[in-house]
């Protein structure tokens, strides 16, 4: 029988009394290089302590349970190599090959360290060599590659006497969530192929992935036309693929105390869906600015008194704000062309010649965006109606389809309820949405003294693929100027 050699934990990061949760062989197992021994577990990690060669374990020097830390020795492995060696040679010169070797190793001692993702070196049996007491790493794929090309094995035993620093242990890349069930090898070999092995499907015992696991979700994917490749290429024009996200953390909150459950509305799914990957695909940017209504306002009240009586009845609709901001937006658009704009399918920017303007209407179900057509073409009277008789169906859920599309530009009005700022969603495929909050009496210094202002805060959300910092903040001054002089608009 060949000389036994150790199988020894590596550099786990300073980790000691790590206690043993699998073992992954059984005494007479035939291993490969870096395929899992043990598995351990400490508080913050899992991970599996790779065999550092070929060969056949003879010997386990721990069990389920244990408790070990960095160098400890997990096995004795009869390597494969050896045995063959063994036999033809002479046992009474076992000292002999280590003598012969001396040279090479002294050439290889002076290499340059491998890289850290290798296989590790065990301890040197019956040979007199330097005592170490972690086993450290080589490059187990050069070393065969080496000794297939030359036919010699001298290639592969001059290969295990080169050095490298010891493989570092990164507990937060190692966290149980973020770690295949796989040995190094094959993971090395999935990110050679750019495999991400969380998708993979383990076919071993206890789902451990297998090269051959790897190799059939390749096929697989290259059959269904790239898979993640093929919708990660969408994701430039918001397609919405390639994302590589966190399950979505499972609790037991009644343990906590008292719960109520309940379901999201359709609306609040189906909004939800599309807020989520807006949020995720479009590169958000708000910009703040402030706008002085009070002459705007002074004529909004103005104009509601005139037509009290036939508001009172229903022959006239009560104007809001937010159809002057519709009218003022509509100003702005035209002339900042690209946010009237919108990106398709294959990234290219689609400029809009009509002006379609959508605004966010609270209902009891959750929220809706209803879209005023054509507000270039509309007074603001007409669209303080249209937008009353939209918010009116929103409200009874009575909004088709036609109604909700279509939108070149969408308005978030909170200022109704309260705030001061906020940073709306932009609402896909457009580029920008400004939000509104509550108008304030502020004081504001007119270079001689301060006067009341309302002071109305304005929050524009766009998307920094198609718009960039400057041209917000022409937007925003621009339209602030017309919010505080609506006769700008008519220029």
């Amino acid at each position: 029988m060949a000389e036994l050699k150790e199988a020894r934990v590596p550099d786990i990061g300073g980790y000691d009394g790590v206690p043993v949760i699998e073992v992954l062989v059984a005494v007479g197992d035939t291993v490969t290089a870096d395929q899992g021994l043990v598995t351990l577990e400490s508080d913050k990690a899992t991970m599996e302590v790779p065999a550092p060669f070929d060969g056949v374990v003879r010997e386990l020097k721990v069990k389920v349970g244990d408790e070990i830390g960095e160098g400890a020795v997990v096995a004795m492995i009869e390597p494969a190599g050896d045995a063959g060696g063994d036999a033809a040679g002479d046992a009474g010169d076992g000292a002999k090959p280590a003598k012969d070797n001396a040279p090479e190793a002294s050439k290889s001692g002076s290499a340059q360290p491998e890289a850290p993702d290798r296989k590790q070196k065990s301890s040197e049996g019956a040979t007199e060599v330097e005592p170490t007491n972690v086993s450290e790493p080589d490059n187990l794929a050069k070393r065969e590659a080496a000794a297939a090309r030359t036919g010699d094995a001298d290639a592969g035993t001059s290969a295990t006497t080169q050095r490298s620093p010891p493989v570092a242990f990164d507990a937060d890349e190692l966290l149980p969530d973020k770690v295949p069930y796989a040995s190094p090898a094959v993971r090395l070999f999935a990110r050679e192929l750019g495999v991400d092995l969380l998708q993979v499907e383990g076919s071993q015992r206890g789902g451990r992935i297998s090269r051959e696991d790897v190799q059939k979700f390749v096929k697989g994917a290259l059959q269904q036309g790239g898979g993640r490749a093929g919708a990660s290429s969408g994701a430039g024009a918001g397609g919405g693929g390639g994302l590589d996200l966190l399950p979505w953390p499972k609790v037991d909150f009644a343990k906590f105390g008292p719960v109520e459950k309940r379901e999201l509305s359709r609306i609040q799914k189906l909004s939800g869906a599309n807020l989520a990957r807006n949020w995720a695909m479009i590169p958000h940017v708000t910009q703040f600015e402030d706008a002085d209504i009070t002459g705007l306002e002074e004529l909004r009240v103005q104009l509601n008194r005139e037509n009290e009586k036939a508001i009172a009845k229903g022959k006239a609709t009560k104007l809001t704000m937010l159809a002057f901001l519709m009218k003022a937006s509509v100003s702005a658009l035209k002339q900042f062309p690209d946010f009237n704009a919108s990106l398709d399918a294959d990234g290219a920017l689609v400029l809009k010649q009509y002006f379609h303007i959508g605004f966010a209407a609270d209902t009891p179900n959750g929220l809706v965006v209803p879209v005023v057509r054509d507000c270039d073409r509309k007074g603001v009277m007409e669209i303080a109606a249209e937008t009353a008789e939209l918010a009116g169906k929103a409200r009874e859920g009575k909004l088709g389809p036609a109604q909700m599309s279509g939108g070149c530009f969408s308005i978030s009005s909170l200022g109704g309820i309260g705030g001061t700022k906020f940073t709306p969603i932009v609402n896909a495929p457009e580029v920008a949405i400004l939000g509104v909050s509550r108008a304030d009496m502020k004081p504001v210094w007119d270079g001689k003294k301060f006067r009341p202002r309302l002071i109305l805060p304005l929050s524009l959300s766009y998307d920094h693929r198609v718009i960039d910092g400057a041209a917000a903040a022409r937007f925003t001054t621009y339209l602030s100027q017309a919010l505080a002089d609506m006769r700008r608009v008519l220029l």
